[in-house]
């Protein structure tokens, strides 16, 4: 397998390898965990303060103490607000940290809207096993089948990928979230100059074409976003239809996701939500913050454009892991992965006896990861200016948590302690 790549632009993933797992001190990661377990000693049965949550009961507050103390040392840390919500055996509950305005001080609220970034994903690869599952095309298909000549040149050969090489990260096509061009454009200060610019598949893909291929395919692991742009083209050649509309009428529609849409190039958030903060990749703590919440996310396309919220996301998880929407086959090809090159175990807990080794596997739009008590969970992380999320479920789809942060900054350790928090500790 190859070295991965680490994903900087709009449309990014948020966690592990599509962003890269935090690789800072040990020291650091320690002082997280143990800010974290400091917030649990002092929660008790009030930990929960979100909306929405004073009607849970006291014991299913206690239970969730730990995962309300993992969202507190996000803030803590610097991020603006941070917002979960748990779907399980008990009900639902949520929790909230921080403030979904710097200016006014309004708090996080469970009907907060926020771009998903990569979670978008998990939709894409979705949809396309539908069509799968209905015959109107094969995972085994090639690229150059539904779009002739479209990946070509530099090395690249859309003859010898299949949609299945798109989905899994095997065909290493290059990352035009990686590109530099693309990156001077897009990240940075440059970013509010070009906020509102976006930019079309087929743009994107040139991007991607420009640059040779990572390794032949199939013969690797890397993230690319590329390959979900031409996944999202794949759907619309082989429907007729916009991707817009075949997430709405193969995802959307069916499990009445209200609070979920695909924007297209429209830049605002629609509904109730929080705004979007950026330090524009500044790695300066004391660097300046910039409400980023107006952009127009066709730079990220398929790859990472849905707006959607906690409840909804935890809806579709669980319905997905359930076999609500795929068949038995297609499920099974869904969650067949291959092994995240150069994966390292996430951060540990500040807890004893936990030495599990974390592994983690990417499927089809979907990612495994094994937790230090050796629970394995299945989801996708997402990030976009301004906002961080993961989302994660047990096989079952019985048990799912959705953590979205509004600041794009600071360590993806925090993240990862929610999701032990929650499935070790809650």
């Amino acid at each position: 397998m190859s070295k991965r790549s680490v994903p900087e632009g709009p449309g990014s993933e948020g966690y592990g390898p599509e962003r890269g797992l935090d690789r800072r001190s040990a020291r650091h990661r320690l002082a997280v965990l143990v800010l974290a377990g400091a917030l649990v000693a002092g929660a008790g049965s009030t930990a929960v303060a979100g909306p929405g949550s004073a009607d849970r009961p006291s014991g299913a507050r206690k239970a969730h103490a730990a995962t309300q103390a993992a969202l507190d040392a996000i803030t803590a840390a610097g991020t603006p607000g941070a917002l979960a919500q748990v779907t399980d055996a008990r009900g639902r509950w949520f929790g909230e940290s921080g403030v979904a305005d710097v200016d006014t001080g309004e708090p996080r609220r469970p009907v907060d809207r926020f771009r998903v970034g990569s979670l978008t994903k998990t939709f894409t690869a979705t949809v396309l096993l539908r069509l799968d599952a209905e015959g109107a095309l094969s995972l085994d298909d090639s690229v150059e089948h539904w779009l002739p000549g479209v990946v070509r040149g530099n090395g690249n050969d859309g003859r010898t990928i299949t949609i299945r090489h798109l989905l899994n990260h095997t065909s290493g096509i290059f990352n035009y979230n990686r590109d530099a061009g693309f990156l001077a454009k897009f990240t940075g200060k440059l970013f509010l100059t070009h906020r509102y610019d976006g930019a079309t598949p087929e743009e994107l893909v040139k991007i991607g074409l420009s640059h040779a291929p990572v390794f032949p395919p199939g013969e690797g692991w890397e993230y690319s976003d590329t390959n979900y742009i031409l996944a999202g083209m794949v759907i619309e050649r082989a429907t007729g239809d916009s991707y817009a509309s075949q997430v709405q009428q193969q995802i959307i529609k069916p499990l009445k996701l209200r609070a979920t849409t695909v924007p297209g190039t429209s830049a605002r958030v629609p509904g109730p939500h929080a705004r979007h903060y950026s330090k524009l990749d500044e790695d300066d703590p004391d660097a300046a913050i910039h409400d980023v919440t107006e952009f127009n996310p066709s730079v990220a396309g398929a790859a990472g454009q849905i707006i959607s919220t906690t409840s909804d996301l935890n809806r579709f998880f669980g319905a997905l892991l359930r076999g609500e929407l795929l068949p038995a086959e297609q499920m099974e090809e869904m969650l067949t992965g291959v092994p995240i090159d150069g994966e390292e175990e996430p951060p540990g807990r500040a807890s004893t006896g936990a030495t599990a080794k974390a592994t983690a596997t990417y499927g089809l739009g979907i990612r495994s990861d094994r937790l230090s008590c050796g629970v394995t969970v299945w989801g996708h992380g997402g990030q976009v200016p301004g906002s961080l999320s993961r989302a994660a479920a047990t096989r079952d789809g019985e048990h799912v948590l959705t953590v979205n942060r509004n600041g794009d900054w600071g360590e993806e350790a925090l993240e990862h302690a929610v999701l032990e928090a929650e499935f070790c500790d809650g």
